[in-house]
C-alpha cells in the first residue's frame, strides 16, 4: 500500500528538512503556505512512500526540524493518508 504524507513545517526548517529527505532518498514536493492562526510562513511538503517507509520519513522530519519553538507552537504538523493510486509519468 502506498501512503501520502503531508508535512507542514516552519519556513525556517524547510531547507534542512528537504536536504535531510533527499539524503535519505525520499522525494518531496515543496509548496509555500501560510498558517492561519499566526499568519506566519510555512512550507508544506507532499511525500509519497510505501507504507513501510512512513516511520522512516517521520523520523527524518523529527530529526531535521529545529528545536521546539518558545512561543508554544509546533515544529511540524504531519498527516499520513492512504493513497488509492500512485503513478509517476
Amino acid at each position: 500500500m502506498f501512503k501520502l504524507i503531508i508535512a507542514i513545517i516552519r519556513d525556517s526548517d524547510a531547507s534542512a528538512v528537504t536536504d535531510a529527505l533527499i539524503a535519505a532518498n525520499f522525494r518531496a514536493t515543496r509548496i509555500a503556505s501560510t498558517g492561519a492562526f499566526f499568519r506566519q510562513g510555512n512550507t508544506t511538503l507532499i511525500i509519497g512512500v510505501e507504507a513501510d517507509k512512513v516511520e522512516a520519513v517521520i523520523d527524518t522530519l523529527k530529526l531535521a526540524c529545529g528545536p521546539a519553538p518558545t512561543d508554544g507552537g509546533h515544529r511540524a504538523t504531519i498527516f499520513v493518508l492512504n493513497a488509492a493510486r500512485h503513478e509517476q509519468i
